[in-house]
């Protein structure tokens, strides 16, 4: 596998992991708004490929037929088996940021503010109704054709849930059907970055794999334990999601060994 790599502070821990199991991989910076590669990666096999860093990598991988490139997903809250076990599932209520200053109260209430898709636009963030209501203002009042790649958009469909309290929180990366790594982030409102998972967690997160087949050759999951149990918060792509206390030489392991399967 070739390994295209953009230049952060989490690639550089994928990068050693690399080097010690002696995989090549070269760097890259991506063109602002244009999204080349600089200097432009000379490909051996397009078909044994794989790019890190951020997400509009994945219009580089597309753009030049690079496969696996990017773990592109459909949005986590359209897939029907993982409904029963949505942390933001039971009251979500979707609507495009064009439609927020009409169908936004500004009543002071709490929410949950996460766009649908995978794109980075904005992090799952808690903001009041006025915090949101200035959001879309200030967007919608910039042209269509003046708002760069990879931000909100007018057209941008947001998720709006009520926020629960949330216990610990882990990341799990999935390859080919398996959980290959593992790691806590969050005890409470503390940021914590720990190799560990409780068990009855991992249980949970494998049968949420199990229920899901053919999701996505790659990705992770976040779930969460809750005062009700344990839920899961999204999916996200592999790609371009914080690695935490993950073990990536088992990383490095199951993405080497998509090729050969």
């Amino acid at each position: 596998m070739q390994w295209v790599l953009q230049e952060f502070e989490d690639t550089h821990k994928l990068a050693a992991a690399l080097e010690r199991q002696g995989i090549p991989l070269t760097w890259h910076k991506v063109v602002p708004f244009v999204g080349t590669l600089m200097p432009k990666p000379i490909i051996a096999n397009p078909s044994a490929v794989v790019l890190f860093g951020s997400y509009t990598l994945w219009r580089y991988a597309a753009d030049n037929d690079l496969t696996p490139g990017v773990f592109k997903l459909h949005p986590f809250v359209h897939e029907v088996p993982w409904h029963p076990f949505l942390l933001n599932g039971a009251d979500a209520w979707f609507l495009r940021l064009c439609d927020v200053p009409t169908q936004l109260s500004n009543d002071g209430r709490t929410w949950f503010l996460r766009p649908v898709d995978d794109s980075k636009e904005v992090p799952g963030t808690v903001k009041t109704s006025a915090e949101i209501l200035l959001l879309a203002q200030q967007v919608l009042k910039l042209p269509p054709e003046d708002i760069p790649r990879g931000s909100l958009r007018h057209d941008t469909l947001l998720m709006l849930s009520t926020p629960v309290r949330i216990q610990k929180e882990w990341r799990l990366w999935v390859v080919d059907e398996q959980i290959v790594t593992y790691s806590l982030y969050k005890e409470g409102t503390r940021v914590v970055y720990r190799p560990e998972i409780d068990d009855d967690a991992l249980a949970f997160a494998q049968r949420l794999v199990a229920l899901n087949p053919g999701y996505s050759r790659a990705y992770v999951m976040d779930i969460c334990r809750t005062e009700d149990g344990l839920r899961m918060l999204e999916t996200n792509c592999l790609n371009a999601a914080g690695f935490y206390a993950a073990d990536l030489s088992k990383l490095v392991e199951a993405i080497e060994n998509l090729t050969e399967s």
